[in-house]
This record gives C-alpha cells, sequence and structure tokens, in this order.
C-alpha cells in the first residue's frame, strides 16, 4: 500500500476513530477530551483532503480496492475508492464543514447531558458522508448512503425526550425508506443487466446497452437505462428532499442546530445531488430521466420557496429555502449542467451553513427561542452574528460578488439553453425562485435584527453575542461565502476541472453554450454582465419588498394574508401535504393493519386456529361425556344398536358381490 493510499484511508477512519472512542469512553474521558478527540479526527481528515486535492491536481487519480467483502460466482463486492477531481472536491466541502460544526457544537451544547453523545454521532455522520463520496461501487455507496440515513435518524431525535423530535426522526427514516426502496432497487436492475457494480466497469458498458429494453408492464417496453436512471433518482429524491419525498426535511429541525447545518447543508441532502452527478454516463443515455429530474426539481425550487414566506420559526425559513436550493441543484442536473450543481452545491454549503449556524447563535441568544415574532433589535446586541446573517442572506439571495450569484445565475443561464422537456417550465420556476429566496431571505434578516426589540425583558437585558466558539465559525463559513464564487467560477464551470469525473453528452452541452458566452470574460466582467440581467433586478425588487413590508409598512403583510387568507392558509398548512401523508399513508397503513388485525389475529388464528380448536376439544368432549353416562342399560343398548348396524352393513355388502 502506497503513502497516498494509507492517506485516502486516514480521511475516512479518523472520524471513525474519533466516533468510535467518544462513543464508547466519553463518560469516562470526560467533555473536553471528548470534543478535542472528534475535533481533531476531522481535522486530520480535512488536511489529508487537502493534500490528496494538491495530489489530484498533479493528475494523480486512484481507483482501486482496498478489500474484497465477498464473491458469488463471477461477482465481487468491494470496499474501494475513487480518487478523482469530482470526489477530492465533495471531500474539501464535507470535512471544512463538519469541521466548523464541530468547533460551533462546544459552544452550543456546552449545557446539555447527550455532549459526549452528540460529538460521536456527528463524527460517525462526516466518517459515512466521506464513504459515500470516495466509494467506486454502488455497494459501498450504498453502505454510506444508508448509513448517512441511520446516524441522521439519530440526530433529528437526539433530544428523545421530546415527542415533536421522535415524530421528526420517524418521519425522515419512513420517508428516506421509501426513497431507499428505488434506489435499492435501481442497483439491483444495474447488478442484474451489467453484471458488476463497480462504477467504471458500468459506465464502459452502458453505451453498449442504450437501447437494450424491458417490459415493466406486458407490451409496454422501456428502456433499461431510463429504468436505472429513474429509480436511482427516488434515491436522491428521499435524501436530497425533493418533491415530494420533501416533507421530512423541516420537521428534521427538531435536533440541535449544528445538526441542521451538518445534515441540511452540505452533506446528507447533497448526496443525492452528488450521486446523479457520479452517475451522469447513464443519465445522459436517458433524456426521459433527465426530463423528470428537471420538472421535480423546478416543482421543488419554486413551490417550496413559498413556504419559506410564511414561516416564522428562524430555523424553518431556512429549512425551506435548503429545499428550494436543493431544487435549483436538482434543475441543473436534469438540464445536463451537472458541474453548475456541484458548484452551487459547495457554494450553497458554505452560506447555508453559515445561515443555520447564526440561526443557532440568535436561539442561544433567546434562550431557545425561535419565534422570529419575538425578536427585532438584536443587531446591536449581536454585532457578529449580524453581519454573518448579512453575508449568508446577499449570498443565498444571489446578489453580487457574493457565492450564490456566480452559480444561481448559471443555474439559471443553463437551464434557458437547455432543450431537454420541460426547460421552459423550469426556467419560469427557477425565475420567479430569485425573487422569492431574497424575499424570505431578508424577511429573516429584518425581522429577527432590525425594528424594536419584541422579546420580553428578562431575555432582552440577558442579550450578548455568542462565545468564541460559535462566532469563529461563522467567520470562517463567512469568508468562502463571500469569495467561493467568483474565485472558483473560471475553472469548475468553464474551465477542465471535472474531467472526465462528469460525462455530458454534446447535445446535452450547455455549459459548453455558457463557456462560449463568457470566452475569456474575468470574475469581474461575469458580474457586469449578469448585473444587467433579469435575475438580479428581482433579487434586488426581492429585497427592496422585504425591506418595506417589515421595516417601512410593518402592517401590511398582516393585512395582505388577511385579504388573501384561501392563499395564506395552503401555505401555512404546507400545501396539506402532512395532512395528506397522515391521512392517506399513515391512515391507511393503520386501517390495513387494523384490517388484517381484526380478520388475522381476531378471527383467523384467535377465533379459528386458537378458540376453534378449543371449541372442537370442549364440543367433542360433551358428546363422549354424554356416552359415558355410567348406565348399564344406556351401554346395553349402543351394544346391541352397534351390532344391528353390523349385520346391515354386512348383509348389504353380501347381497351387493355375492351373485346368485
Amino acid at each position: 500500500m502506497t503513502d497516498m493510499q494509507k492517506l485516502y484511508l486516514l480521511v475516512p477512519l479518523a472520524p471513525l476513530l474519533g466516533a468510535i472512542v467518544t462513543g464508547l469512553f466519553g463518560r469516562l474521558i470526560g467533555r473536553t477530551l471528548s470534543h478535542w478527540i472528534t475535533i481533531a479526527g476531522v481535522a486530520v481528515s480535512f488536511v489529508a483532503s487537502i493534500l490528496i486535492f494538491q495530489d489530484v491536481g498533479r493528475g494523480h487519480l486512484y481507483n482501486g480496492a482496498v478489500y474484497t467483502w465477498l464473491t458469488t460466482g463471477d461477482i465481487r463486492f468491494e470496499i474501494g475508492f475513487l480518487i478523482d477531481r469530482l470526489t477530492v472536491l465533495m471531500m474539501l466541502v464535507v470535512t471544512f464543514v463538519s469541521l466548523m460544526v464541530h468547533v460551533y457544537t462546544i459552544g452550543y451544547m456546552h449545557d446539555d447531558d447527550g455532549y459526549q453523545r452528540f460529538f460521536s454521532y456527528i463524527s460517525l455522520f462526516t466518517f459515512s458522508m466521506l464513504m459515500l463520496v470516495m466509494a467506486n461501487n454502488f455497494l459501498q455507496l450504498f453502505f454510506g448512503w444508508e448509513a448517512v440515513g441511520l446516524v441522521s435518524y439519530l440526530l433529528i431525535g437526539f433530544w428523545f425526550t421530546r415527542p415533536t423530535a421522535i415524530y421528526a426522526n420517524l418521519k425522515a427514516f419512513l420517508v428516506n425508506r421509501v426513497g431507499d426502496f428505488g434506489f435499492l432497487l435501481g442497483i439491483a436492475l444495474i447488478l442484474v443487466h451489467f453484471g458488476t457494480l463497480d462504477y467504471a466497469s458500468v459506465f464502459a458498458r452502458a453505451p453498449a446497452m442504450a437501447l437494450d429494453t424491458m417490459e415493466l408492464i406486458p407490451g409496454s417496453p422501456w428502456l433499461v437505462i431510463t429504468v436505472i436512471c429513474i429509480l436511482l433518482f427516488i434515491g436522491a429524491m428521499g435524501k436530497s428532499a425533493q418533491f415530494p419525498l420533501h416533507v421530512w426535511l423541516p420537521d428534521s429541525m427538531e435536533g440541535p442546530t449544528p445538526i441542521s447545518a451538518l445534515i441540511h447543508a452540505a452533506t446528507m441532502v447533497t448526496a443525492g445531488i452528488f450521486m446523479v452527478a457520479r452517475m451522469s454516463p447513464l443519465f445522459e443515455l436517458s433524456e426521459t430521466a433527465l426530463s423528470v429530474i428537471l420538472v421535480i426539481g423546478a416543482i421543488t425550487a419554486l413551490f417550496m420557496a413559498f413556504l419559506g414566506i410564511v414561516q416564522n420559526d428562524i430555523k424553518r425559513v431556512v429549512a425551506y429555502s435548503t429545499l428550494s436550493q436543493l431544487g435549483y441543484m436538482t434543475v441543473a442536473l436534469g438540464a445536463s449542467a451537472y458541474s453548475a450543481a456541484i458548484f452551487h452545491l459547495m457554494t450553497h454549503a458554505f452560506f447555508k451553513a453559515l445561515l443555520f449556524l447564526s440561526a443557532g447563535s440568535v436561539i442561544i441568544a433567546m434562550h431557545h427561542e425561535q419565534d422570529m415574532r419575538k425578536m427585532g433589535g438584536l443587531r446591536k446586541y449581536m454585532p457578529i452574528t449580524y453581519w454573518c446573517v448579512v453575508i449568508g442572506s446577499l449570498a443565498l439571495s444571489g446578489i453580487p460578488p457574493f457565492a450564490g450569484f456566480f452559480s444561481k445565475d448559471m443555474i439559471i443561464d443553463a437551464v434557458r439553453d437547455s432543450q431537454i422537456p420541460g426547460a421552459g417550465f423550469a426556467y419560469f420556476a427557477v425565475l420567479a425562485g430569485v425573487f422569492v429566496t431574497a424575499f424570505y431571505s431578508f424577511r429573516l434578516l429584518f425581522m429577527a435584527f432590525h425594528g424594536k426589540p419584541r422579546m420580553d425583558h428578562h431575555t432582552q437585558s440577558h442579550l450578548h453575542e455568542s462565545p468564541w466558539t460559535v462566532t469563529l465559525p461563522l467567520v470562517m463559513l463567512a469568508i468562502p461565502s463571500i469569495y467561493a464564487g467568483w474565485a472558483y467560477i473560471n475553472p469548475l464551470l468553464f474551465g477542465d476541472y471535472f474531467g472526465n469525473s462528469i460525462a455530458v453528452s454534446e447535445v446535452h452541452d450547455v455549459i459548453g453554450h455558457l463557456r462560449e458566452e463568457y470566452q475569456h470574460a474575468s470574475s469581474g466582467q461575469i458580474v457586469l454582465h449578469n448585473m444587467t440581467k433579469l435575475p438580479f433586478f428581482l433579487a434586488v425588487l426581492g429585497i427592496v419588498s422585504a425591506w418595506f413590508l417589515y421595516v417601512v409598512r410593518k402592517d401590511l403583510p398582516e393585512k395582505i394574508a388577511t385579504r388573501f387568507r384561501a392563499i395564506y392558509i395552503l401555505l401555512d398548512n404546507k400545501y396539506y401535504f402532512d395532512k395528506f401523508n397522515d391521512w392517506f399513508f399513515a391512515g391507511g397503513a393503520r386501517g390495513i393493519g387494523n384490517f388484517f388485525w381484526r380478520m388475522g389475529d381476531v378471527r383467523i388464528i384467535d377465533g379459528l386456529f386458537v378458540n376453534g380448536a378449543a371449541k372442537v376439544v370442549e364440543g367433542f368432549s360433551r358428546l363422549v361425556r354424554e356416552l359415558q353416562s355410567g348406565y348399564v342399560y344406556h351401554y346395553a343398548f349402543a351394544m346391541i344398536f352397534g351390532l344391528f348396524v353390523l349385520l346391515s352393513i354386512s348383509g348389504l355388502l353380501n347381497a351387493w358381490f355375492i351373485k346368485p
């Protein structure tokens, strides 16, 4: 094993070691040592990722097995790593955000009884995500996929004494099982048709199988590649919270704020985006699958953004913004703009983690009050947190030169140039989403930090900036939220950074068109060019609208809600998805369960087999009891009657069989 291969192993194993030590011996070694062990593990992973990134930049790629887990026939199930430019970018994002969250957790969870357990969980989550992004085969991908789902279940329900937290983690677990069922079927089809789970082998054979068909319904042939891609994308819909499997993500805010940043900004929810980008050689062979992705992403981007407008919980506003931005990434995938999707994944990871952790800083100061209607005027009490929220909101809204401006505008331009069916609707959705995103982002800023304080006197008297363990990660995340867009747009989008990591067919190459449009343009020139386009004006209009409604005319939002009561109720009830799921799926499952309980358990098992057998024995016993009366004349009569019957039968048989 070479030194670089040892370094590859170190990246996931360092957080795993920290998770094991802290999880098993946390109470023995104490709080301080627990958090430093897990932080050291993630820091080692981050530094190793930087070294690997530099090595990959010199052209040293790696694709190999670590060990063989199982062999059956000619099929080998292996654990292995694929280290290319897409992988190392994800490794850097995951380890950096995770490191910031680990440091932040020291300040946020310092009074919690489950302090060591929480550090163990988030370190284990980091290991799971790294195994997912570093995988070179579908077996390991599925392992990482399920592992992040399991640990997210533990983290969302971390405060297990709260019924709402238990409901939220169960909801997340069940909804993700729906997506994962499709994902597993997709992997099974790959194994059946390709005979291997190795990425490279599957990608190499895929073009030759592009026209192979299968019949899901007799007489209705489907392309095998299309079925595989749609099933894989169903898995992505669950993990990346796409409509209609989005319902778990807002409720997952019941977990502590650090996991909101870790799971819902840079890691778990982006696993689906990464997976589709990694599988680009397959998805490029199915325009049907790309069209499905495009439309689903567009619905999520626009309609989840609308829900952010009516939320009053500061974390839920950011959660719905995550849903919407994941929709933008999914739209980019559907338009074959995979590099734009990964670029937005990276920039979004920084400014969304910044917003989540800033929200947590506010919650600490407000003694765990999350209702923005009870905040206001926090700007003068929490200046560092305030400016971090300003930076995060500007980046999220797509204002130059902040990171989100570059990545979001490139997605919009890519969809504009796309010829995939559904691109027209998607373009409208992402364009309208710009205004809505800017509006709810600055609605949060103005409600929480501007105006007069609306909290009680006791809370106001104790308001102060959060400790350095909280503010330091905020500042560290604010830096890439400012510069990551203009610094990396040219290599990631217009250069050849991804190389062979991403495959795009010539007919779908919208990024190639953008490369020609922005040929030789600097980041500054891209800013000036895009500031003349509609998305920029929509973003500014959204900010101005939020300022007018929540700073100048604070009475108008309530009047608007009253005037458009039906729309407000629809949004406040989240399009009734939760109620429909509770009634149809949960209620249906309970109804089916009750039916089988009554028919199967009560009537058949208890009624027929258990009680029925007892009744047969009881009836037979009664009959025997009647026959065993104890009277001699009863027995004599029975003997005579029996003898008469036997003689009668004997006579009939003789008459039938013996001829005269």
